[in-house]
Parts: structure tokens; C-alpha cells; sequence
């Protein structure tokens, strides 16, 4: 098998705060392989997001910083790079599609004018030629009446269209792996289904890799070929996405998928909430919440991965001969 596109390993990203040092990204790793969907799920203020913008270093800096770990793209280390190099990487080989399309666009230019931009920025392409590539890209994401509306300014677009702008700039230099923070979350369901299967015709036109970030399980079970669940900056579980829904192994994914509709039983909630991010607790970052914690969970460390079986690993000390975890999930459902 061919080394990842992208690895992530041991990355440590925190921010200084007046309240004390949020440690927002905790010893996260993770791989996406060409081709291939990963997504990130959990709830908001899991690290996502965070863990998401430091591989290419858009963590403001300060309040931020990248503490320790390797983000290795193509054998590089991202970490490592001088701004100069790193921008060849950001927007050339690796795209960005936003949360926010309002946040992401520049007011007082023309989406014309800032799709060129993003071409001429990699490519050494006459303003012409951008303008033609331009004028390529957003009809390629289905932006009607493009010799006219290339013209507009951001403003001018409802949310969903400017959601499809933010898409054709991320994919402005074809790039290999595309992250996608959350960029559905904001739209009706009629355009998200529209945004979703846009991103997957575009992935399987160039073949691209793709990050997902989500706390929509709906739209994992959609896209994802694999899915890495994070909490509290650590990652929980990582699986196939049959795995992780046929077998969900933690305590905190089997929480968030009892929180789907039509899995069986009334919607649930999880109890509790997300820890003080300057002070989180001592072993198991979910074990304050759940319902199978043992005193052994309360203290140490993050518990080492355990194979359950495949591609799928685990973050919980209860799975192992001293306890009886898989047999207490299963209870649950009766």
C-alpha cells in the first residue's frame, strides 16, 4: 500500500488565553490516502476545525501555535516550511473550503477578481487566461449566467451561491487533497444535498482527497470512506465507516450516534458537556460523561489505541479482558 497523502501525527496545537492555555489539538494523528474521504466528527469545540487550519498553518499566531507533531503532505513536513514554501502547498496542492462563505470573501472585490487572483497567485497564466479558467470554474459549480455574474460581488449571491464560489476558488489549481470545514452546515437541506453531490462528482472527476469536517453523522454516513471521531482535542475513534456505524466501539461514538434519528430508539441527548478547555480532566478526556467509566478511566492519561478488529481502533482501557464494555454497549440497546 502507497504512504498517505497526507499524515498527521502528534499534532499539538494550543492557544494562550487570559483564562490559562486552551491545548485545542492534543497529540491528534490521523492519514488520508489519494483519493479517499476522511472526516472529522464531533461536536463543536471537539478540535476539528483547529486540527483542520493547523496543517497548513492557518492558526492565527499568535494567540495560536503548533507545539509539537508532523503534518507530512507528500513526504513533506508542512510543520517545517518557511512561509514562502508553505504558500505552494496552501491553495496550490491543497484547497480550502470555509464554514463561512461570508467570512471567506472579500466584500469590495468581485468574485471575479478574487478567483484570478487565487489562479495568477499559483499559476503564471495572463489575466486573461485566469478570467477564462475563472469563468471554467464557476460554471463547473453550477453558477448560472457565469459572463454575467462573474462580474458580482459577493453580496449579490445568496448563501448557497456563495458557498459554490468558496468551492470553485479551493479547486482554482486542482488541488490533490481538499479540506472542507463544515461547508454545508449554514444551508438548507435541498442545497446542502446539492453541495455535497457537487463534491463528490469534483472528487471523482480529479481524483482528489478529501477532509470532511462535520458533526452531521448523516452526511458521514453519506460521504466518508473513513472517519476519525475527536473529543476534546483527542481522537476517540478511528474506523471504516461501516466500522464506526455497524460497531461503534466508544463510549462517546456510540453517544453521538444514539443521537441520530431512526437508529431504533426515541432521539437522545448526551449528557453533561464538553470540558473546561484550560482544564481538562485527568485520563479519559470523555469519561466525566459516560456511563461506563470505571476509577481507572479518572486518571493518567488519554488510553492508548486498541484494535477492535479491521481498520478500527479504539481510545478505551475498557476494552480489554478486565471488563465487559462490548457486553454493557450491547445492553444498552435492549
Amino acid at each position: 500500500m502507497r504512504d498517505p497523502l497526507l499524515s498527521v501525527d502528534d499534532l499539538h496545537t494550543q492557544f494562550d488565553t487570559e483564562e490559562g492555555t486552551v491545548k485545542a489539538v492534543d497529540g491528534v494523528s490521523f492519514d488520508v490516502r489519494e483519493g479517499e474521504t476522511v472526516c472529522l466528527v464531533g461536536e463543536s469545540g471537539s478540535g476539528k476545525t483547529v486540527a483542520c487550519e493547523s496543517i497548513t498553518r492557518l492558526v492565527p499566531q499568535p494567540p495560536g501555535r503548533i507545539t509539537g507533531g508532523e503534518v507530512r503532505f507528500d513526504g513533506e513536513d508542512l510543520t517545517e516550511l518557511s512561509g514562502k514554501a508553505l504558500r505552494e502547498y496552501r491553495g496550490g496542492r491543497i484547497g480550502h473550503v470555509f464554514q463561512n462563505p461570508q467570512e471567506a470573501l472579500d466584500p469590495v472585490y468581485t468574485v471575479g477578481d478574487q478567483l484570478n487572483e487565487a489562479i495568477r497567485l499559483h499559476r503564471d497564466v495572463p489575466k486573461s487566461a485566469a478570467r477564462e479558467r475563472a469563468v471554467e470554474l464557476l460554471d463547473r459549480v453550477g453558477i448560472g449566467d457565469v459572463s454575467e455574474r462573474i462580474d458580482d460581488y459577493p453580496h449579490q449571491f445568496s448563501g448557497g451561491m456563495k458557498q459554490r464560489v468558496v468551492i470553485a476558488m479551493a479547486l482554482a489549481c486542482d488541488p490533490d487533497l481538499l479540506i472542507a470545514d463544515e461547508p454545508t452546515t449554514a444551508l438548507d437541506v435541498t442545497i446542502q444535498a446539492q453541495v455535497l453531490r457537487l463534491l463528490d462528482d469534483l472528487q471523482n472527476e480529479h481524483g482528489m482527497a478529501m477532509l470532511f469536517v462535520t458533526h452531521d453523522l448523516g452526511v458521514v454516513a453519506e460521504i466518508a470512506d473513513r472517519v476519525v471521531v475527536m473529543y476534546a482535542g483527542k481522537v476517540m475513534e478511528t474506523g471504516s465507516v461501516y466500522e464506526i456505524f455497524e460497531d461503534p466501539s466508544h463510549p462517546y461514538t456510540r453517544a453521538l450516534l444514539e443521537c441520530l434519528p431512526g437508529r431504533g430508539r426515541a432521539l437522545d441527548t448526551i449528557g453533561g458537556s464538553l470540558p473546561e478547555p484550560t482544564d481538562p480532566p485527568d485520563g479519559c478526556r470523555f469519561h466525566p460523561r459516560c456511563p461506563h467509566a470505571v476509577p481507572e478511566c479518572e486518571t493518567g492519561s488519554q488510553p492508548a489505541f486498541r484494535d477492535v478488529g479491521g481498520s478500527h481502533d479504539v481510545s478505551c482501557l475498557l476494552h480489554d479482558d478486565r471488563h465487559d464494555l462490548p457486553r454493557a454497549m450491547e445492553a444498552d440497546d435492549d
